[in-house]
């Protein structure tokens, strides 16, 4: 079973940063909750509009230069900060998504696959809006905070994963952050709905008030051993 592989993978390797194994899980267990998930963004006046007009996220988000010319301050600016210092960039979090094996088209609609993209796409918002750093502890709350948002079953596993391994180390801060980051999705507006294109211009602050997502609590980062040194992002 290949999510049963993926779980295996991710449990032998705690600090090895693929982020294909992560993808690998999502989509083979994810079960109805795309289809859900779908629905609720279809009934979003934003989120209805968006995959009525079949935008992608992926163009705006690659337009690094166009990014950094942003007002200082704003979600765009600091996407494009945290991008640069994390040394990543959009397309490889797409290239990393794609699947070993051809897919079939989505039974939805090509709506349900620009929705697929977008979700795709948008975990880096997220990270900057959120606040949760790329680190392991970071990733794991933002998950958290994506489960409560998707109920998507994969994520929700990886999560459970997470928090095993934090329970078992007796990492109670940790397990907290997570379980925070979970209440945090709960609270926040639908954010696969969110018009992130117009969102990228606006204040840091401001984003995060229109999306009800609050601050997050300062946190001690715990890079993977394999991670790259943080770039400096200044510019």
């Amino acid at each position: 079973m290949e999510a049963v592989r993926g779980i295996r993978a991710l449990l032998a390797n705690p600090d090895d940063d693929d982020t294909s194994q992560v993808f690998r899980i999502i989509r083979a267990a994810s079960g109805h909750s795309f289809e859900r998930l779908f629905r609720r963004v279809k009934q979003d006046p934003s989120g209805a509009r968006i995959l009525a007009e079949q935008r992608g996220l992926l163009d705006a988000l690659s337009d690094r230069k166009r990014l950094r010319g942003l007002a200082d301050g704003t979600l765009g600016r600091e996407y494009a900060r945290f991008m640069d210092a994390e040394q990543i960039s959009a397309d490889g979090l797409a290239e990393a998504s794609l699947p070993d094996q051809p897919q079939d088209p989505s039974p939805l609609g090509p709506e349900a696959e620009v929705l697929g993209e977008r979700l795709r796409d948008m975990h880096d918002l997220w990270h900057v809006t959120t606040g949760y750093g790329r680190d392991l502890l970071g990733e794991a709350a933002l998950l958290a905070f994506s489960y409560a948002q998707t109920r998507n079953r994969g994520i929700g596993i990886i999560v459970g994963v997470a928090l095993y391994k934090m329970w078992r180390g007796g990492a109670k801060e940790a397990v907290e952050l997570v379980r925070g980051g979970y209440r945090r999705g709960r609270k926040a507006r639908l954010l696969p709905a969110a018009d992130w294109e117009a969102l990228l211009e606006l204040p840091l602050d401001q984003v995060r008030h229109q999306l009800e997502v609050e601050p997050a609590p300062p946190y001690t980062q715990e890079r993977s051993a394999g991670a790259p040194p943080l770039a400096n992002a200044a510019a």
